[in-house]
């Protein structure tokens, strides 16, 4: 795949929490409706709150991005082990990502070292963030992307299909259900009738569910 600059840019979302706006692309990283809004009610309260305070949890996330799922993940950890895998084929600068106000939004004491240390992890290896946080950034599509580890969770978090169609095409389910324990969770955004019968062809079980403020409906896909 080619990469091309993005050339995102700084705006506010409907919550007060920055998003990023990518013009090329008729596309924002998160909700200019609310990001961090948006981002705890689909992959916090509906993705990660499906797991005890003290479970041991492998996510994999698809799209990293400005790093606000997996901020808001290690935030909200509890006492669970968390090991979170995520890819992202277009890294930001973190000169770019770190002028954003999501520490702050969060009113978390610590919040902005965190975040700093999130984006300042190297890519492609593992790496503690802190104790029973494992970080892997891989700077890779979901396409090339190769492991033999399973995840409990999936963070489906990439841009929607009209800005990125290469990834919700039928063989990206079938790709991840195969990387995914029994019982394991995707979910994401996206809410497109078609996104939603072509997980139930891989073999995903698939609910809608109520979507964030500003969004009607959601999709969590589970694996048998």
């Amino acid at each position: 795949m080619e990469k091309r600059p993005l050339n995102p840019q700084i705006v506010e979302s409907g919550d007060g929490s920055h998003t990023l706006r990518v013009e090329s692309l008729k596309e924002h990283y998160h909700s200019h409706k609310g990001a961090i809004q948006e981002s705890m009610h689909v992959f916090l309260a509906m993705g990660l709150d499906a797991f005890p305070l003290d479970a041991e949890v492998s996510i994999l996330e698809v799209g990293f991005g400005t790093g606000l799922n997996a901020l808001l993940t290690l935030l909200n950890q509890g006492s669970r082990r968390i090991h979170y895998t995520s890819l992202e084929a277009y890294p930001l600068e973190p000169a770019l990502a770190l002028q954003l106000n999501y520490p702050e939004r969060t009113r978390v004491e610590g919040a902005r070292s965190i975040y700093e240390a999130l984006h300042h992890a190297e890519w492609n290896q593992a790496e503690a963030i802190r104790p029973g946080f494992i970080l892997e950034k891989w700077s890779k599509p979901l396409q090339s992307f190769v492991t033999e580890k399973n995840y409990n969770l999936v963070y489906y978090d990439a841009f929607a299909p009209h800005a990125q169609p290469e990834l919700w095409e039928p063989a990206i389910w079938e790709k991840l259900i195969a990387m995914m324990h029994p019982g394991a969770v995707l979910v994401t955004y996206c809410a497109k009738g078609q996104v939603r019968r072509d997980m139930q062809s891989a073999g995903f079980e698939v609910e809608r569910l109520e979507g964030p403020p500003g969004k009607r409906e959601m999709l969590r896909a589970k694996k048998p």
